[in-house]
C-alpha cells in the first residue's frame, strides 16, 4: 500500500517548484544583455508576446511573504517607481521595429492593487505606444483586498483588468495574527462582489496551506469560504519557510508551523474539499472550474507552467519590466536588477537594467520540456521528442528508466517509452522531476519542502 508518509520521511531534501528550468539560482551576472539583445532581434511581428510587471510594494508586510517587496507607508516611493517602470518600457520601444501584440499581461508584486489611478493611466498609455493590446488581450492583475475600494476597482478596470488574482491565504483570526495578514472575509467578498459588478469576467483566489497555527479544520473552513466566494479559479500553495532568504519570517515562530506529514495531510484534504466543490484538478497546487481556459488547456494538453504557476500562456517570449523582474525567450532567460532603488538608478541612466541571465543549450531545452510536461501533464513520451537529438532524448529516456527501477514507493512508471507519475502520487511529481535536473543542488541552493 502507498504511503506517503513514509515517501516523506525518505525525501527530506527541498526541492525546486520548477517555475522555470535552469531555475533561478543558475542565473549568472554579465549574461542577461547578450540574452536579451538576442532575443529581441528574433522577435516576430506575426507572433504575439506576454509581459510581467513587478509592483514591489505593499502598504503592509505580511510576514510569510516570499517576493521581492518592500513596505512602505508613503504613495511617494511608489509614485517614483511607477515613473521608473513607465521609462523602462519607453527604453524597450526604442530597441523594436515594430510594436508586438500582448497576448498576456500580468501585474504581480508587492501589491499592485494599490497603485492609484493616475499611476495606472499612466502606465496603460506607455505599454499602448509600445504594444498592440486589444480585446483578446488577458490582463491579469494580483489583488490584496485591503488596497481596493469602489474607486481603485474602477481604475484597475479602465486599466483593462480582466483577471483578477485575489490574495486569502488564511481566514482564521489567529492564523491571520501570525502572518500578520488581518482580512475578514466581509472584506473580501465585498472586493470580488465589486470586481464581478465592474464586468471583471474571471477571478482566482490564492490560498496557503503549512500557515503557522494552521490546523486542518481551520484551513478546511477557509477552502469552504473560498469556495463561497465562487472564483472560476483556485491556488493552494504550501507556505515556504525560508527565513535565511526572507528576515521577516523569523517574526513566525518555527514552533506554530506545523509538520511535514501534517502539511501534506492538510493539503490533500484541502483539495478533497475543492474536487467535491466541482474544481478541477490541474497539475499540483491549482483548482479551476471545468469550463475555465486553465481546465480547457490542461484537458488539451497545453497547459504551460511559468513565473506565476501555472497558466495558459504558450508565447515564447515573455517581457519582464520592474525590479527583480525575470523574462524568458526561447533561447534564455533575463532577470531584472534586484534592489529597487539600483533598478531605478539605471533607468535613469537611460540603461536597461537587464541584471542576470542565462543562455540556453539544446539539452537544458530538452530537459525544461521534460520537466515541465511531468509538472503539467505527469507524463512524457520521449518517442514523441523528435524536435531534439536523439542523443540527448536517448540520456534522458535512460534516466527515465533508473528513475523507476531507484524508485522503492512507485511513484512513477514506464509504458513503453511514456513516463507516467502515478495518479497517487501526483503530489510527488517534483521529487520525479528532480531526476532530470543537470543543475540539481540541494546542498548549495535553498529550494522549498518537497510537498
Amino acid at each position: 500500500m502507498f504511503d506517503p508518509h513514509a515517501v516523506l520521511a525518505r525525501y527530506q531534501k527541498p526541492v525546486p517548484r520548477y517555475t522555470s528550468y535552469p531555475t533561478a539560482p543558475q542565473f549568472k551576472g554579465n549574461v542577461g544583455s547578450d540574452v536579451f539583445a538576442r532575443g529581441l532581434s528574433q522577435l516576430d511581428s506575426e507572433q504575439s508576446v506576454s509581459a510581467y510587471l513587478h509592483i514591489p510594494f505593499c502598504d503592509r508586510l505580511c510576514w510569510f511573504c516570499g517576493c521581492h517587496t518592500k513596505h512602505t507607508l508613503k504613495y511617494a516611493p511608489i509614485a517614483r517607481y511607477m515613473q521608473s517602470l513607465s521609462a523602462e518600457v519607453h527604453l524597450l520601444k526604442k530597441h523594436l521595429s515594430f510594436r508586438p501584440h500582448l497576448g498576456q499581461l500580468h501585474l504581480g508584486g508587492g501589491s499592485p492593487s494599490l497603485l492609484k489611478r493616475d499611476e495606472l493611466q499612466m502606465l496603460r498609455e506607455v505599454l499602448d505606444s509600445a504594444f498592440c493590446i486589444d480585446e483578446k488581450t488577458e490582463i491579469s492583475i494580483e489583488i490584496d483586498p485591503s488596497d481596493v475600494d469602489a474607486q481603485s476597482i474602477d481604475g484597475l478596470v479602465e486599466f483593462g483588468l480582466t483577471r483578477a488574482s485575489v490574495g486569502v491565504q488564511d481566514f482564521h483570526p489567529q492564523v491571520q495574527q501570525a502572518i500578520n495578514r488581518p482580512q475578514s472575509f466581509e472584506v473580501t467578498c465585498d472586493v470580488i462582489a465589486g470586481l464581478r459588478q465592474a464586468g471583471v469576467r474571471s477571478v482566482n483566489i490564492d490560498a496557503l496551506y503549512g500557515l503557522p497555527l494552521q490546523s486542518q479544520s481551520r484551513l478546511l473552513k477557509t477552502i469552504d469560504q473560498c469556495i463561497a466566494l465562487k472564483p472560476d479559479r483556485m491556488a493552494l500553495f504550501g507556505y515556504a519557510h525560508v527565513p535565511w532568504l526572507k528576515k521577516h519570517q523569523n517574526m513566525i515562530k518555527l514552533q506554530d508551523l506545523p509538520g511535514t506529514n501534517q502539511r501534506y495531510d492538510d493539503a490533500q484534504a484541502a483539495a478533497e474539499s475543492l474536487v467535491d466543490a466541482g474544481f478541477q484538478p490541474i497539475g499540483i497546487d491549482h483548482f479551476a472550474k471545468p469550463d475555465d481556459t486553465l481546465a480547457l488547456a490542461a484537458n488539451a494538453g497545453r497547459l504551460q507552467r511559468n513565473f506565476q504557476g501555472y497558466t495558459t500562456d504558450s508565447h515564447q517570449t515573455l517581457l519582464g519590466f520592474g525590479a527583480s523582474s525575470i523574462g524568458r525567450f526561447s533561447d534564455g532567460y533575463v532577470q531584472n536588477t534586484v534592489p529597487t532603488h539600483l533598478y531605478q538608478q539605471q533607468i535613469a541612466h537611460g540603461i536597461l537594467p537587464k541584471n542576470k541571465g542565462l543562455a540556453l543549450t539544446i539539452e537544458d531545452r530538452l530537459r525544461g520540456h521534460i520537466i515541465e510536461r511531468l509538472m503539467c501533464d505527469f507524463e512524457i513520451n520521449f518517442a514523441h521528442q523528435t524536435q531534439f537529438p536523439q542523443q540527448l532524448v536517448t540520456i534522458c529516456l535512460r534516466q527515465a528508466h533508473d528513475a523507476v527501477a531507484n524508485d522503492p514507493f512507485g511513484l512513477c512508471e514506464m509504458d513503453g517509452d511514456r513516463l507516467i507519475i502515478r495518479s497517487h502520487a501526483r503530489a510527488f511529481v517534483r521529487i520525479v522531476a528532480a531526476q532530470f535536473d543537470a543543475y540539481y543542488a540541494p546542498e548549495q541552493f535553498s529550494y522549498s519542502k518537497a510537498v
